[in-house]
């Protein structure tokens, strides 16, 4: 260990490295090293680091990993230069806030093999952030400034315990990678197909019943999803209750209708009531009929060959998720949407 720190001394070397030296300590002689870009600590027992660390204000990776850190030092929120920081395989329970803010530079973070369970909102720092990995953690939820992170290209959150995900992840445009696999998932918001880029997506082992509307127009080229509580097409007969809208979902249909005329006053007079424009926002349109609707709708689900319909290499038959505007357009023949039923 002291070679190195000798050679990397008086060859002012840019990278030191003290992998698996058994040291329960950075040495003191490692803060002077300012040169550092460089730094390699993993595979040892190391608890804690030392406030002079904040001398290496050149230093753009950091490997920390499989140590024996309970909690992440406080001085890396000073190390602004970092771009990548490996923390994997310690014993973190914690993720301080300050230290997020202070790591604007960051590209890649590690924190696999922890025992974190929640992630701060000041998470949305890192606006720089292209890998984010919290594999094998306690996580019970995501923040939703997540959605801030807008340069993401892969998220690993495999075996955590979430229930569920923010809607604003599908922010992350640049997403390529999601891997979300062993968690207790019941279903995937709503707007996927915002993931314009997505081509990896992991969900196996959870519990997820159908995938989300629109969901076969992603352009993904792999898909991980066995173990989980998919529907299944079996033909049953049902119960329909005659439909009466409220005036609301009435009123609402017509404005959404008229909306789409360019021409129209309805579509000219919108923009001065923003209220309004934020309550039909959250409207949607039949999958047969096309036709706008704002909160009356029927849940039906329609199975998306993997191979024909999304040109994928596996022959997996998945179910999709979608809506139609009522029972009329339900029962109009040549269709192939399934009603779903509850037991």
């Amino acid at each position: 260990m002291a070679e190195s720190v000798v050679r990397a001394w008086y060859g002012k070397g840019t990278s030191l490295n003290l992998t698996s030296k058994s040291i329960k300590e950075v040495p003191e002689c490692v803060s002077r090293l300012t040169n550092l870009s460089v730094l390699l600590l993993n595979n040892n027992a190391i608890a804690a680091l030392p406030d002079e660390l904040l001398r290496l204000q050149h230093l753009a990776e950091l490997n920390l990993g499989n140590n024996a850190l309970k909690e992440i030092p406080a001085v890396l929120g000073h190390l602004e230069s970092l771009k990548k920081l490996y923390l994997f395989r310690n014993q973190i329970t914690v993720v301080p806030p300050e230290v997020m803010g202070g790591l604007q530079n960051l590209v890649v973070l590690n924190l696999n093999h922890n025992q974190i369970q929640r992630l701060p909102p000041e998470i949305k720092s890192l606006r720089r952030l292209q890998h984010l990995s919290v594999l094998d953690n306690k996580l019970e939820e995501i923040p939703m400034e997540l959605g801030h992170l807008t340069m993401l290209s892969e998220i690993n959150l495999t075996s955590n315990r979430l229930s569920w995900l923010p809607q604003q992840l599908y922010r992350c445009k640049a997403l390529t990678k999601l891997y979300v696999a062993r968690n207790k998932l019941t279903s995937l918001p709503e707007g996927i197909g915002a993931l314009a880029k997505l081509q990896v997506l992991d969900v196996a082992g959870n519990k997820l019943s159908m995938f989300p509307v629109e969901f076969h127009l992603l352009p993904l080229k792999e898909l991980y999803c066995e173990g989980n509580r998919f529907v299944h097409r079996e033909p049953m007969s049902s119960v329909q209750d005659a439909e009466v809208f409220s005036l609301k979902e009435l009123i609402a249909r017509f404005v959404l209708q008229e909306d789409r005329k360019k021409s129209s006053l309805v579509h000219r007079m919108l923009p001065h009531y923003p209220l309004l424009t934020a309550l039909l926002a959250d409207g949607s349109c039949c999958a047969l009929c096309l036709g706008p609707f704002l909160t009356t709708w029927l849940e039906c689900v329609h199975f998306i060959s993997l191979k024909k319909n999304m040109k994928m290499r596996n022959a997996l038959t998945i179910p999709v998720r979608a809506l139609l505007c009522s029972y009329k357009c339900f029962n109009t023949d040549g269709h192939s949407y399934y009603g779903v039923a509850t037991r």
